[in-house]
C-alpha cells in the first residue's frame, strides 16, 4: 500500500516543471532553492538463484523498489559561498542486498551529498569541502544520476544491480576538492584529498586518498559540478577527460600484506543536436584500469584485490517527433569487465526513454544481459535483467 501511494504521488509530480528546484527566496545577494527527485523501479532478474527469506532457492528475483529518493537544498550567498545538500535513500525495498542504513542503502534518508563551496575567483578557482563525487570518471564522477542517458549507471559504478569498484560512500567521499574552469572555460580541473578507505584494519597507516580529473571541451564548455548524461539536443558537446585515483598501503586481501590501490581512466563524450527536425545524438566511450581494487563486483569475477580493465560504450538518439506529451530516445550500453587472469564479463543492453518534461519527469525501460565469457557456476553466471522506471522531480 505504501509503495502504491508513493508511485501515485510521484506520478502527479509529472505535472510540475523541470527539476530546477523551487525558488524559496531571492534578494539582497541571497538565493535559496529546494526540491525533490526520485525513481520508482520494477525489476526482474532471471536465474538469480538467491536464497529468499524462507530459506528456499528462487529461480529469479522480482522487485519493486525506490531506486533513488532525493530531497535537496541549495543556498547561494553573495556569489562567494554555496551550500548544497542531498538527503537521500537508495534501493529502498530491494531484495537480496546488504543494507547499510548509515549510507542510505536499503533504508532511511541520510546525507548523500553535502558541501560548502568557497568561490573567491568566480569559476576559475573554487574550494569545496564536504561529501561529494570522487573526481575520477565522467559516468559517476561528474554526471548527475538525474540526467543519465541510459536507465542507470555503468555496472562497475553501481548501476542496475552492480557495484562500485573504487572506495566510496555510495559513489562519494569526504574531503576537500579544488576545482574550476580555465582557458576560456574549456579546461576543467578537479583535485581532491579525501578519506577513501579509512578503517584501521584495512588502512592501518591512515593514508589519505588522492583523486584528480581534467576535461577539455572542444565545443560548448561544461562548467558546472554536475554534467548531464544527455543534453537532449540543447547543447553541442565534445569533451574528453582523464582521471586518476590512488591510496597507498591498503590491506585489502590480507591483514599482513599492504598494497597500493590505484585507478586511471580516459573518456570521451559527444552530444549534439542534428539539423532541424533530425533529432539529437549522444555517444560516450570510456576505458578504466584498476590495480588492487578494494571492492568485489556482483555477478562478475572482479574480486577484492583484483587488477582489471573496464571498457564501456553507450549511445542514444532522441527522435525529433513529439508523440503525445513528449519524445522518445532509444539507447544502448555495453561494458566489458576484464580481470587479469581471465574471467571476463560482458554486460550489454538497450532501452527506451520517454520524456514528459525533460529529465525531471520520464519513463524508461531497459533490458540488460550479463554474459560470462567462460563456463562458471554459482552466482557468477549469465543473467537477464529487465527494469522499468518512473522518474519524477521538481
Amino acid at each position: 500500500m505504501m509503495k502504491s501511494t508513493l508511485v501515485l504521488a510521484m506520478f502527479f509530480c509529472l505535472l510540475t516543471a523541470e527539476a530546477s528546484g523551487l525558488e524559496i527566496y531571492k534578494g539582497q545577494g541571497v538565493s535559496l532553492k529546494a526540491g525533490f527527485w526520485g525513481q520508482v523501479w520494477y525489476q526482474s532478474v532471471s536465474d538469480a538463484r538467491d536464497t529468499n527469506r524462507d530459506g528456499k532457492q528462487d529461480s529469479g528475483i522480482y522487485d519493486t523498489l525506490l531506486r533513488r529518493t532525493y530531497f535537496y537544498g541549495k543556498a547561494d550567498l553573495f556569489q562567494k559561498l554555496t551550500l548544497f545538500v542531498h538527503l537521500a535513500g537508495d534501493r529502498i525495498g530491494q531484495d537480496y542486498m546488504k543494507r547499510r542504513p548509515s549510507l542510505g542503502l536499503g533504508a532511511n534518508l541520510v546525507l548523500r551529498d553535502g558541501w560548502i563551496t568557497l568561490n573567491p575567483w568566480q569559476d576559475v578557482f573554487k574550494i569545496q569541502i564536504g561529501r561529494m563525487y570522487v573526481p575520477l570518471t565522467r559516468n559517476y564522477g561528474t554526471t548527475s544520476t538525474k540526467t543519465l542517458l541510459n536507465l542507470d549507471l555503468n555496472w562497475s559504478q553501481g548501476g542496475i544491480r552492480g557495484g562500485i569498484f573504487y572506495p566510496s560512500k555510495v559513489g562519494r567521499d569526504d574531503g576537500v576538492c579544488l576545482w574550476g574552469n580555465v582557458l576560456e572555460k574549456r579546461l576543467q580541473y578537479r583535485l581532491m584529498v579525501a578519506q577513501g578507505v579509512y578503517s584501521d584494519k584495512v588502512n592501518p597507516s591512515n593514508h589519505p586518498r588522492f583523486a584528480g580529473r581534467l576535461s577539455w571541451a572542444f565545443m560548448e564548455p561544461e562548467t558546472k559540478w554536475f554534467n548531464q548524461g544527455t543534453y537532449l539536443g540543447k547543447k553541442r558537446i565534445l569533451t574528453i577527460g582523464a582521471g586518476v585515483d590512488f591510496q597507498n598501503d591498503l590491506r585489502i586481501v590480507s591483514s599482513n600484506n599492504e598494497q597500493d590501490y590505484s585507478a586511471y581512466t580516459f573518456d570521451i563524450h559527444w552530444d549534439q543536436g542534428l539539423k532541424p527536425g533530425m533529432g539529437a545524438v549522444t555517444l560516450e566511450a570510456a576505458f578504466i584500469h584498476v590495480n588492487n581494487g578494494p571492492n568485489s563486483l556482483p555477478y562478475t569475477h572482479f574480486l577484492k584485490g583484483t587488477d582489471a580493465s573496464i571498457y564501456s560504450l553507450k549511445g542514444g538518439y532522441l527522435l525529433p517527433l513529439q508523440l503525445a506529451f513528449g519524445k522518445f530516445q532509444p539507447n544502448f550500453h555495453f561494458e566489458r569487465i576484464d580481470p587479469e587472469g581471465g574471467g571476463a564479463t560482458n554486460i550489454y543492453g538497450g532501452g527506451l526513454n520517454y520524456f514528459f518534461k525533460g529529465h525531471a519527469n520520464k519513463l524508461a525501460v531497459d533490458l540488460t544481459s550479463i554474459d560470462q565469457m567462460e563456463e562458471t557456476n554459482g552466482s557468477v553466471q549469465d543473467h537477464l535483467i529487465f527494469t522499468m522506471q518512473l522518474a519524477v522531480g521538481f
